[in-house]
Parts: structure tokens; sequence; C-alpha cells
């Protein structure tokens, strides 16, 4: 009957690797996989490997978690290339204002990335630098959408998650049906 705590923090294992796999947020996930990893150095240690319990806090909990929130944070990015002196423009402002909220919403971040000229923000779509670009509409262009601005991805993701909620906002397309058009 005394050890009857030894079962229910070894049932917490199993428990706690279930949440992270079912976790959406992945900084919730890392959480989670911290306190997993605490769990199962505590259970090393009740058992008596106190060097396996050891490595497995340093290392397993540790250092992992240390490795993957900056994976994490690095990689859930939306770098969008934009001209410099659009960027003061109030209906580019309200434009990202809606992609920031929009990618707020699965846990993406907005990074704007400035260039001197139109010729340098294409470059950047085509060499891959940048995910998106955002390119005041030209006169003609805008009788067809009635928008002052014309949003280009070429992360057919990205495209599937903005497109929905940003189409009242902007004209947006991906980066193929921009090549098709011109």
């Amino acid at each position: 009957m005394n050890d009857s705590y030894v079962y229910v923090i070894t049932a917490l294992l199993p428990l706690s690797a279930c949440l992270v796999i079912l976790q959406v947020n992945p900084y919730h996930a890392l959480v989670i996989r911290g306190i997993l990893g605490a769990i199962a150095a505590l259970i090393y240690a009740m058992f008596g490997a106190a060097d396996v319990a050891l490595t497995e806090a340093l290392v397993g909990t540790m250092l992992a978690i240390t490795l993957y929130g900056v994976a994490v944070r690095s990689s859930m990015v939306m770098r969008l290339g934009m001209v410099e002196n659009e960027a003061t423009e109030t209906p580019q402002k309200q434009l990202i204002n809606s992609l920031r909220s929009i990618l707020d919403k699965h846990h993406l971040r907005l990074e704007l990335v400035p260039y001197e000229a139109q010729q340098d923000l294409d470059q950047a779509l085509l060499k891959k630098e940048v995910h998106g670009i955002c390119q005041l509409n030209l006169e003609g262009d805008r009788n067809i959408t009635e928008q002052p601005y014309h949003t280009v991805t070429r992360v057919q993701r990205l495209y599937d998650i903005i497109k929905p909620e940003l189409s009242s906002v902007t004209h947006f397309t991906p980066s193929d049906t921009k090549e098709k058009q011109q």
C-alpha cells in the first residue's frame, strides 16, 4: 500500500505523452513535453537510476525543449515582402493588421521584409527569400479587383489559411495564378 504513489506517478507518463500528441498549439506541446521529461526523470530516480534521471532531466528535458522552442519559433513565420514607401499607407496597415490577426489564429507570426523597388520585390519572391509579397495594384488592375493592394504567396498552405478571411480585404492569389494572369 505504501507504494501506491509510484503507480500514480507512473500513470502520469502515458497521460502526458497523449497530451503532447493531441496538442494543437506547438508552444503548449513544448510545455507538456517538459512535464513529460520531468515525470520520466522522477520515475527513473524513484527506481534508483540516478544517472539516467539526471541525463533525462538535462538532455531529454531542458536541452530538447530549448532546441524545439527555437525550431518552432523560427519555422512558424510568414515573411511578407513589400516596397518600403508603401508600408506607411493606411490601407496597407489595415492589410497587415488583418494578416496578423489571421495568422495569430494558426500560431504563426508575420515578418515584414521591406524592399526598395517593385523589381526587388518580385525577385525576392522568385528567389524564395519571402513567402509572399504585397504590392500596390496598378490602375489597370483596380478595375478588376476594386482593391488597392494585391497580395501573392508562393506557399499553397499559407494561401489556404489566408484566402477565406482575407478575400474581403484585398485581392489575394497564389504565385502560380499570378504568372498565368500576366
